[in-house]
């Protein structure tokens, strides 16, 4: 792990850094010595900045949860046919997790054994329950096959979707792999789940 240097520590730094420690040794097992040692810095230093750990792990997911409702409230997930914002979503989805991968790796992971885990989980349900809810409109409307059970493909979707932090690394020079990587999840998963799949309508 690289550590930050104590002359360039900042209250960012010090979440990445306790993001990164989170990941690799669960939040369970990280203890405020782990991150003060990760940082680089002293725990008195760490508590002039937060609460404890907890406070660290509440900005953390709540950052992923900021990225990912803030997808809801863009022009392309509100206007046009429930296909079109569907698809909209996923895409914004995906990019947002490569883009904050540590930070919604880490909110995938947690597991409700603290107040800030429960809320977080209570989130991810709501945000969950919106897309599902553009899935069944899109199936009303007939432009998504009704053959697959609307809960069923949610969880497909999302599986799809929550995968991706698993395997996915960003190029370290940066590049466009994000792009390519939300291209492939649309593709995938609409031309399975669209009931005339695009470019194959009848002229």
């Amino acid at each position: 792990m690289t550590m930050p240097k104590r002359d360039t520590y900042t209250p960012d730094s010090l979440l990445a850094v306790a993001v990164e420690v989170f990941n690799q040794r669960g939040y369970d097992g990280t203890s405020m010595e782990d991150l003060s040692r990760a940082a680089g810095i002293s725990k008195s230093s760490i508590y002039h900045h937060v609460r404890g750990k907890e406070e660290l792990l509440n900005r953390a997911v709540g950052r992923a949860l900021d990225g990912l409702f803030g997808i809801l409230d863009e022009a392309g997930a509100r206007d046009g046919r429930a296909i079109e914002r569907l698809e909209y979503v996923t895409r914004r989805m995906t990019e947002v997790l490569t883009g904050e991968l540590p930070y919604v790796t880490l909110l995938l992971r947690v597991r409700g054994n603290t107040r800030t885990e429960r809320w977080a989980l209570e989130r991810r349900r709501e945000f969950d329950q919106r897309v599902s809810e553009l899935l069944k409109a899109a199936v009303a409307d007939g432009d998504l096959r009704g053959d697959v059970e609307a809960r069923l493909a949610t969880r497909l979707l999302f599986g799809m979707i929550n995968s991706i932090v698993e395997w996915y690394r960003p190029h370290p020079r940066g590049g466009s792999e994000g792009e390519q990587v939300a291209d492939a999840v649309v593709r995938l998963a609409f031309d399975g789940l669209r009931t005339t799949p695009v470019g194959s309508e009848v002229q």
